[in-house]
């Protein structure tokens, strides 16, 4: 038995198993399934009940606070509650192509990359223009530009479908049994959801990739790519998060590292960050589904207060 279940686990397609997640489920009915589940999530925190009760952050959709250092969750509220992620989603777009891509490889744009969605944010690609994945996964963190989430889709990938069917595979790999991808940038589509728990897993796995962890740290970027006449183009842009750029203020003893926003109608304001305290020690807080921005980064800053107390 405890061979066979994680091979079903693994498997499954979006939302078959949507009663059942293998690091918050609390009681193990077989004794050898527990036993592969602790194994599984022992570098990881671990929630199964709501953690604290601030009324500041009663209002969230859902919110988490996730000590690495101690593996342990200091707030969860709501944390295992589907809700549409946004550009949170670009998140596992970096890790499917840090894993699968080499940083120097050319990809080149296709129409697809000219999206309908008028409020989508892009650096405003057009069909043969070329660039690194490293140059394009720095535009995809920094700008969240959902151009680019397609261009590395295609290139890594060889279609937006296959890429997808890869983000469902890192998903399911990492235990983000809550996750349903649709497309690499995270427009709204029927059926592309996710959880603040599942963001912490994905997000922690790509934290295991020192290229992610510099991009999301800087604050702007430009850089030149081709056109298809060969002709450079250069286009420099400017962090989405208001901690980088200084326009929010990180409670006393925190320091924010990084980290990615998204923000659609459906979604509302999403942001999931590293920070640090004093002492050095790693932390990831997210919170899904904020009313706006100001309520994102207030919400956030109480959050974050949980750690220095």
């Amino acid at each position: 038995a405890s061979v066979m279940l994680p091979v079903i686990f693994l498997i499954s397609g979006c939302g078959s198993i949507s009663s059942y997640h293998p690091y918050t489920q609390s009681d193990y009915s077989i004794r050898a399934e527990g036993e592969l589940i602790e194994m599984f999530a022992e570098d990881l925190c671990v929630v199964n009940t709501e953690i604290g009760d601030d009324p500041q952050l009663s209002s969230t959709a859902s919110c988490g606070l996730f000590d690495l250092t101690r593996k342990e969750v200091l707030y969860a509220h709501r944390v295992n509650d589907r809700v549409e992620p946004a550009s949170l989603t670009k998140i596992m777009t970096a890790v499917v192509a840090l894993k699968y891509g080499e940083a120097d490889m050319k990809l080149t744009a296709s129409g697809n990359v000219q999206l309908d969605d008028s409020g989508a944010a892009r650096i405003g690609l057009k069909p043969g223009d070329s660039m690194t994945l490293d140059q394009a996964l720095h535009y995809l963190l920094i700008a969240s530009a959902c151009d680019v989430a397609v261009l590395i889709a295609e290139g890594v990938g060889g279609s937006v479908e296959e890429f997808v069917a890869m983000m469902n595979e890192e998903a399911r790999n990492l235990g983000a049994t809550q996750t349903c991808f649709k497309n690499p940038h995270g427009l709204t589509e029927n059926g592309h959801y996710s959880t603040a728990y599942d963001m912490y897993l994905i997000f922690n796995e790509a934290m295991s990739y020192s290229e992610f962890t510099e991009i999301i740290h800087t604050v702007n970027y430009n850089t030149q790519y081709m056109n298809a006449s060969g002709d450079y183009i250069e286009k420099e842009v400017h962090n989405t998060s208001r901690y980088l750029t200084g326009d929010a203020t990180v409670p006393v003893g925190m320091t924010v590292i990084g980290g990615k926003t998204g923000t659609t109608t459906a979604a509302g304001n999403c942001l999931i960050m590293l920070a640090r305290d004093n002492t050095g020690d790693p932390y990831i807080a997210v919170v899904m589904k904020a009313s706006g921005s100001d309520d994102l980064y207030t919400k956030m800053g109480i959050l974050l207060s949980h750690v220095v107390g």
